[in-house]
C-alpha cells in the first residue's frame, strides 16, 4: 500500500514561510498589503500587477491570462510546469518536512 502525500500539511508549512518562498520563486516581486505582486515568468509580462499571491491563503492568480490556483503546491506546479504531486514532493523537500501522512 502506497503512502498518501499530505498536501494539507505541506501547504500549511509553506504558508508559514510564504514570503521567503515567493522571493525565491518570483524574485522581482514585492509585497503590497496582503498580496505578493510579481510578473508572471511564463509569459511576456512587462509590468507587475496582474500576477498576485495572497500571503495568508496561498491563493494565486494571473488576472491577465486567467491562470489561478488555491494553494502554494499548485503555484509551484504552475511555475515549474510539473504535476501537483511533483510540486508537493519538491516543496516538502525544500521545507524539510515529511511529505507523507503519518
Amino acid at each position: 500500500m502506497s503512502q498518501q502525500i499530505n498536501f494539507q500539511n505541506i501547504n500549511a508549512q509553506a504558508l508559514s514561510c510564504l514570503p521567503s518562498i515567493l522571493s525565491r520563486w518570483l524574485p522581482d516581486g514585492r509585497t503590497e498589503g496582503a498580496e505578493y505582486v510579481a510578473r508572471n515568468p511564463l509569459r511576456h509580462d512587462r509590468h507587475k500587477g496582474s500576477f498576485k499571491v495572497n500571503l495568508y491563503s496561498g491563493k494565486w492568480g494571473d488576472f491577465a491570462s486567467g491562470d489561478s490556483g488555491g494553494d502554494v503546491v499548485s503555484l509551484g506546479a504552475f511555475l515549474a510546469g510539473i504535476s501537483q504531486k511533483e510540486s508537493a514532493l519538491a516543496l516538502a523537500e525544500m521545507l524539510g518536512v515529511d511529505a507523507y501522512d503519518q
